[in-house]
């Protein structure tokens, strides 16, 4: 069968490669176009777009690209049409995927979606748009399937895909060697994938190096950003970088700054704690906090229903802040309660296996 998949982020590149190994499992026939990354792409799809080319986060930066935009869903439209797929499979990203689900559908072309846009946290008129267009959605956290009950719409739980990719991990003895890392405990900083939140979170990050100098700190570059970008923002700045070692990172860490998104919840998984930051355009920020209806923006406090990590959002997200939190969070005391929730959120998540049961349904569905 023929799938065409759309990622528009690198959380969803990791998840889609792992859903398109496990096609190809299912479906040995599968011939797989794909928007994504380089994992989608090893994975054995075809790549069509990349997604650094279609990360635009928030809303002014939306509008400053909108050209750009249009470019790539009409580009997309053509594309589907003549690779002519048994599916559209859509993952997360949702302004752009919506967009797609209903013209697929007009088409006449099945539509399944695999991590559900966040719609209970805003946007819950998009329901109407989902039940529509969407013929089948997996969705990855617990609370979700109860969310679309309540809406008469009735989902697909599979589990989280991250607990599948930390059981996968094996620790590196040698990762300090390597990395030319001293023997100091580790601060990790995680500042996110996208080039503007990477710019606007790490030189508030990297002003409280000064007041641990018993740590060090060191940055989990996004594998798709310019290596340059890092460079520029760390000059003179007594931190390191390491690549394509995110995890490895985690393991070593004895605690974290984490941009807001999928990064916190691996962060929790690994057992590391950790404060969790944003900051973004002032426009799209006050906008979004009209529309968005949550009381946290990190997905471990929103699976726990409870402020297990603390959130230091815009304006509180400043150097003072951030060393106050980095201080506590480093304290054994206040360590061993934060790792005791994490536990109870690992419960909540569901067992292993959420790409392969994922693309079972999918084949079963489709054959």
């Amino acid at each position: 069968m023929r799938y065409y998949i759309i990622a528009g982020e690198a959380s969803g590149d990791l998840h889609g490669g792992n859903l398109i190994k496990a096609l190809r499992k299912e479906d040995a026939d599968a011939e797989i176009y794909a928007w994504g990354g380089d994992l989608m792409k090893d994975a054995g799809a075809v790549l069509r777009k990349h997604y650094r080319d279609l990360a635009f986060m928030g809303f002014v930066e939306v509008v400053k690209n909108l050209r750009t935009i249009f470019r790539n869903l009409a580009f997309c439209k053509q594309d589907i049409a003549a690779f002519k797929p048994d599916v559209l499979v859509l993952i997360d990203y949702p302004g752009f995927n919506l967009r797609m689900a209903e013209w697929a559908h007009k088409q006449h072309i099945k539509v399944f979606y695999y991590i559900s846009p966040q719609i209970w946290a805003w946007h819950s008129s998009r329901i109407s748009q989902i039940k529509k267009f969407v013929d089948r959605m997996f969705v990855i956290l617990p609370f979700e399937k109860a969310f679309y009950a309540k809406h008469q719409y009735e989902v697909d739980f599979v589990g989280h895909p991250l607990l599948d990719e930390v059981s996968k991990f094996r620790p590196d003895a040698r990762f300090f060697s390597r990395n030319d890392l001293s023997a100091k405990p580790i601060i990790a900083i995680l500042p996110g994938s996208r080039e503007q939140e990477i710019s606007s979170i790490l030189p508030v990050v990297l002003g409280v190096t000064s007041f641990f100098p018993d740590h060090q700190f060191v940055i989990a570059a996004a594998p798709a950003q310019d290596y340059s970008l890092y460079l520029d923002l760390t000059k003179g700045k007594n931190v390191s970088i390491v690549r394509n070692q995110t995890y490895q990172l985690l393991h070593h860490a004895k605690a974290a700054v984490v941009a807001s998104g999928t990064a916190t919840l691996e962060t929790a998984l690994f057992d590391v704690p950790e404060v969790v930051v944003y900051k973004g355009n002032w426009i799209s920020y006050h906008i979004a906090k009209c529309l968005i209806d949550i009381k946290y923006i990190s997905l471990v406090n929103l699976i726990a229903d409870d402020e297990i990590v603390r959130e230091l959002i815009q304006d509180n997200f400043n150097i003072g802040n951030l060393t106050v939190e980095l201080k506590k969070i480093l304290n054994d005391d206040y360590q061993q309660k934060m790792k005791q929730q994490y536990r109870s959120l690992r419960e909540e998540l569901g067992n292993d296996g959420a790409s392969e049961r994922c693309a079972k349904t999918m084949v079963r569905s489709l054959k």
